[in-house]
């Protein structure tokens, strides 16, 4: 059967033609509606509807399925295209690596690819934790809330079934949106929606809109009765009865079968859940990470660091594909305040993120489960060239770049904590199908609250991409990840790593070249002279802006940004304590540091060094992943 898109789309106030708002940044917008979807009572039916902003009622080659009739496969995330939906998704995947799980809320800017979702379900009043999952193509009918405070840039999403009240805690409470660049002064409001190779019918019973101002509740006695469902067709009852009697006999025998044969693999080994672990939505059954990893083969093995190893994997449940990172539990860490730190990593939401799906305990396995990225680390793409000599060209690099520095930018300021990566470098930084940078492993993090000063007290990172602060004090701070991301731009504009087994410095190298006048010398001769001077010239004095010796000295993450996207000029350098001179010291007396205190693990420039002390602070425990 033909896919099919249809859509509501409409002015308000009524008389006039169209939504003005006047300053987008600063209306709140408030909007309660109710919907019913009903499905053919087999096959997949439709692709479920969404909530719509957008400045034209018509979207001229919009496609069905997972595009709602909204965008195409071509125009799937333009910026130009300025809309704003919220939709309520009843089909699993899109894009094979995001939306994988159906029947879920999402939010999407301009495409498909939503910038966080959350499952459907209904949480019980008076409890935080407690949900009650339900299908929302299953139900009679669904109430939704929407609410944007235009001033405090947040977005809550509350869903119920019709027949309960609206719930306290919304299913997306506080997500930071800014539609600034979004809306334009004429906008339209309404509904789309698409169906899939079976038809299905979307009703929208009752709405209710306002802007700078909250919207009349909707009175439920008024709304027209939603739609039947389509009942499942029924056999005649003796062919009920025949296939009762032979699915019992036959259920009888495996069930013997199976009792014999995975008593001692199930119940031997079954996993007990404390109580507190039964409140973590992340949380993971370790049999299903064993089954999408085949047991955590070798074949499936796609890299080791320093805390793990990592492994490809296909959850059973959904068949979407996942990295999961196995590590071994230090004795002295415990579980509980392991599971509180990941499960806020888990809200984490960029699209230069790599998403923490959730995680997992067995025994002394903590497993992190991932996103999985298919093209590698930026590292493999700059250093190993696949059979195709691929190499990266310098609009592709410098937009890497770029990614790397917005991920940063989050969850340095723009999340509901600061986040400390401690550990960026090109190992870390994976590299998606559309060549967009994703940072990863920021499970290493420190959290800490806003205007707090951070308790960590050792050294995580990588030879390289250390601060020369961090060796003396072992706290690690925003700017330390500014140093290291400083490395990662020379390394990226000069293919070279940050060391070699020559003694070579990277950091010193370009400093050296840049006293002589000879900046462009240190460019990676692979780019063959085909790139953009400006940018590259940029890109080489910002590294060396972002690893001068002193911290304070340092640009902050946003500088850093508005430096990329030449919103600012870059300033003078003006530190140049790692100078040529002093840089030979500065590196040997770091090595000295590093290998009195024993601890560093070889494996050549990745090397990650861990110098544990006591904490003398009585801060949170420090959580190491």
């Amino acid at each position: 059967m033909m896919k099919t898109v249809n859509s509501i789309l409409k002015d308000l106030p009524s008389s006039k033609p169209a939504v003005y708002l006047n300053s987008p940044t600063d209306q709140p917008i408030f909007t309660n509606f109710v919907f019913s979807i009903v499905s053919p009572s087999s096959g997949s039916g439709g692709f479920g509807l969404a909530f719509t902003i957008a400045p034209s009622t018509q979207f001229p080659g919009a496609e069905a399925g997972h595009y709602l009739g909204l965008v195409n496969s071509t125009n799937d995330g333009n910026e130009s295209n300025h809309i704003f939906a919220v939709e309520f998704d009843t089909m699993n995947g899109y894009k094979d690596d995001s939306d994988t799980e159906g029947n879920h809320v999402g939010v999407n800017i301009n495409g498909m690819d939503s910038n966080i979702t959350e499952p459907a379900a209904y949480i019980k009043e008076g409890t935080d934790k407690v949900k009650e999952d339900f299908r929302m193509a299953k139900v009679d009918a669904v109430q939704a809330w929407i609410e944007y405070d235009g001033e405090n840039k947040t977005l809550n999403v509350t869903i119920a079934p019709l027949s309960k009240p609206k719930p306290s805690k919304p299913i997306i409470k506080n997500h930071i949106i800014d539609l600034y660049n979004v809306m334009e002064e004429s906008m339209y409001v309404g509904f789309s929606a698409s169906t899939g190779q079976e038809t299905s019918s979307h009703y929208l019973l009752g709405w209710s809109f306002a802007v700078n101002g909250v919207a009349p509740q909707l009175k439920i006695s008024n709304l027209p009765n939603p739609p039947p469902k389509e009942k499942e067709p029924t056999s005649f009852p003796w062919v009920n009865i025949a296939i009762g009697v032979l699915s019992a006999s036959t259920f009888c025998l495996l069930c013997i079968l199976f009792c014999i044969t995975c008593y001692r693999r199930y119940y031997m080994d079954f996993e007990v859940l404390e109580d507190w672990e039964m409140d973590c939505p992340h949380r993971f059954r370790y049999k299903d990470l064993h089954l999408a990893t085949k047991g955590f083969i070798e074949s499936h093995l796609i890299g080791v660091g320093g805390f793990g190893a990592v492994y490809k994997g296909v959850l059973p449940s959904t068949g979407a594909e996942v990295a999961v990172k196995r590590i071994v539990r230090s004795p002295f860490h415990g579980m509980r305040e392991f599971a509180a730190e990941i499960e806020s990593l888990g809200r984490l939401r960029h699209k230069n993120l790599v998403n923490l799906q959730g995680w997992c305990n067995k025994k002394n396995d903590l497993l992190l489960v991932y996103d999985f990225i298919p093209n590698g680390s930026l590292d493999y793409v700059l250093y190993k060239p696949n059979n195709n000599n691929f190499v990266l060209n310098w609009g592709q690099r410098f937009n890497i770049l770029k990614g790397i520095s917005a991920g940063l930018l989050y969850l340095h300021e723009e999340w509901e904590q600061v986040v400390i990566h401690r550990d960026v470098k090109t190992s870390n930084i994976l590299i998606d199908a559309h060549l967009n940078a994703r940072l990863g492993d920021f499970g290493l993090a420190r959290l800490y609250n806003h205007g707090q000063l951070s308790h960590t007290t050792s050294v995580v990172g990588t030879i390289g991409y250390i601060a020369p602060e961090l060796t003396r004090t072992g706290k690690a701070s925003t700017s330390t990840d500014v140093y290291a991301f400083g490395v990662v731009l020379l390394e990226v504009a000069t293919g070279k790593r940050p060391l070699d087994s020559d003694q070579f410095f990277l950091v010193e190298w370009v400093i050296e070249k840049y006293h002589l006048g000879q900046i462009l010398e240190v460019v990676d001769p692979k780019l063959d002279s085909l790139y953009d001077e400006e940018e590259i010239e940029l890109v080489l004095k910002l590294g060396l802006l972002c690893t001068q010796h002193r911290a304070d000295y340092r640009p902050t993450m946003k500088q850093v940004t508005r430096y990329l996207n030449f919103d600012e000029p870059l300033p003078d350098i003006v530190d140049w304590g790692h100078g040529v001179s002093g840089s030979s010291r500065l590196s040997s007396g770091f090595l000295e540091v590093t290998y009195s205190m024993g601890t560093v693990e070889t494996l050549g420039y990745l090397s990650s060094i861990s110098m544990s002390t006591k904490s003398i602070d009585a801060g949170r425990q420090q959580i190491i992943i």
